[in-house]
């Protein structure tokens, strides 16, 4: 640390070839970048003025600049100043400072569900692996050690604490990939480029910053990064970048796994999840990553239609995305497990345990076996499960059960997964679309559709799994009694674009 301050006070850069150069600082002008200021989030313009106004340096930072260099509107701004958290706190009526690894702050707009956060981070300095100080754990069992140190890392050279301030020519340095290393000033309309971003954007490659090797291992994640940023973007993994990949894949076991199950999440919900399943094959993370992954992908050859199910799945939350409409983790979590649901539900029906508990048994059993490390949290455990006992219930259309079920919370995302169920050809297709139409139903449809399961008794035969399916009594084969509600109905469907609601398998906001 002492030798690596006297270099700074001389001025001298790190070595060429060592892990982390420092670039140099180039401001390109927007007859050059040609960013659109009406691509900008007014908050995001909102908060780096108002740090400027107070003297401090600030942009907007990382994946945003990257997306405006590409003509896309971000989903998320980041900003990045000079100022230290609790500088940026004092100035803003709603701003809290968050995180120990590293400690940013939220500037937040709004409320409800319509607020929006800018993170705001404070230029981070440049740290030197070999001669930070070093604990043997990790962040749970070395917590006495990390208690009040601002730089700290693990045996493996992962970055457990970083709460060092710097120039921002080092906090550059700091980032992951040189199309994330840009500065974007919204009232200069100027970029600062340290390390080739713009060149590398336009050529669409992503290319980590210093050695691949030294930074994955400062934080592994972004072995994960890589892949979710080259199946999101199109981009061209540089032949260096690339190289370490599945040699350093080890390293994510001493990541926290809730970590690694965020960045699970956040590859799948990027609109671009199918890619990113090939690209992790690409690159040799398909097994051993994420367990969740694992058993729903590696294993589809055990389970009839888990492959087509799942691929359903993920289709359909790329549309979502592609429409701007909300996905939610549970539902996708619910789908990945399914088959590991339904393998146990049969096996314990089989041995004579009645339906319902026997579905509540394997879904503690799968809890237990996949999910251990994510059952804590609350939300997303009880979505999942509400969802997977659902769908006995679609079976008993009877009585009051039906209208009791349509006013449930979680219908929807139960509808939905229903419909997916349907269209991978687990059940028939008919169960699928009596409930679309009795939940969208006036009163009069919605009695007219509860005669014709009286009449016709309850169909929920998997599609093909008898020639008479459609003709013994429920499979649409053309009765009289059907048609009026049926007729009736399609002509008042609302389009699928309308709020997620009329079209096949649309997984509701969490």
């Amino acid at each position: 640390m002492i030798k690596k301050f006297i270099d700074k006070l001389l001025g001298k850069t790190p070595k060429a070839g060592s892990a982390t150069p420092l670039g140099k600082r180039v401001e390109v002008l927007k007859s050059e970048h040609g960013i659109d200021l009406g691509l900008l989030d007014a908050n995001a313009i909102k908060v780096v003025k108002t740090l400027c106004d107070a003297g401090h340096e600030a942009y907007v930072v990382g994946g945003a600049v990257r997306d405006l260099l590409l003509g896309l509107r971000p989903k998320d701004f980041d900003v990045a100043t000079n100022a230290t958290p609790e500088q940026v706190k004092a100035l803003f009526r709603r701003a809290f400072i968050i995180g120990r690894r590293f400690r940013i702050v939220h500037v937040v707009y709004g409320r409800g569900r319509e607020h929006e956060v800018i993170e705001v981070s404070t230029f981070r300095a440049l740290i030197d692996a070999t001669a930070t100080e070093q604990v043997a754990g990790n962040e749970k069992t070395s917590k006495g050690d990390l208690a009040g140190k601002t730089s700290v890392v693990d045996a493996s050279g992962r970055v457990l604490r970083d709460n060092v301030w710097g120039p921002q020519i080092e906090d550059a340095a700091r980032r992951d990939f040189t199309v994330n290393a840009m500065y974007y000033d919204p009232v200069r309309e100027v970029v600062i480029d340290y390390h080739g971003g713009i060149k590398d954007a336009k050529k669409k490659l992503l290319r980590m910053i210093g050695d691949p090797v030294t930074r994955y291992r400062e934080d592994p994640v972004r072995i994960i990064r890589v892949v979710r940023f080259a199946a999101k973007l199109g981009f061209e993994i540089e032949p260096k970048t690339r190289a370490p990949i599945k040699e350093m894949a080890a390293l994510l076991d001493n990541v926290p796994a809730s970590r690694t199950f965020d960045e699970m999440i956040k590859l799948l919900q990027t609109g671009h999840a199918l890619a990113s399943i090939e690209e992790l094959r690409k690159q040799g993370l398909h097994r051993g990553v994420f367990p969740v992954l694992d058993v729903a992908l590696d294993e589809a050859h055990r389970h009839d239609g888990r492959e087509k199910f799942v691929q359903l799945a993920l289709a359909d939350t790329d549309r979502r995305v592609g429409e701007g409409k909300p996905v939610a983790p549970s539902f996708m979590l619910a789908c990945m497990l399914w088959h590991d649901v339904l393998d146990g539900w049969q096996k314990l029906k089989a041995q004579g345990e009645p339906a319902f508990p026997a579905l509540q048994q394997a879904i503690d059993a799968v809890f237990d076996a996949r999910i251990g490390d994510i059952s804590g949290r609350g939300k997303l455990a009880t979505d999942m499960r509400e969802i997977w006992m659902m769908q006995p219930r679609f079976e008993r259309r009877v009585g009051n059960t039906v209208a009791t079920l349509v006013e449930q919370p979680r219908f929807r995302a139960g509808f939905d997964f229903l419909r997916l169920r349907a269209d991978a050809g687990e059940l028939d297709a008919e169960l699928a679309e009596w409930w679309e139409d009795y939940s969208l139903g006036t009163d009069e449809e919605r009695v007219a559709l509860m005669e014709l399961v009286r009449e016709r008794g309850p169909v929920h035969r998997a599609a093909g799994a008898g020639a008479g399916a459609g003709s013994s009594g429920g499979g649409g084969g053309g009765g009289e009694g059907a048609d009026p509600a049926r007729r009736k109905r399609r002509r008042r469907r609302k389009p699928a674009a309308a709020g997620g609601e009329g079209g096949p398998a649309s997984p509701p906001a969490a």
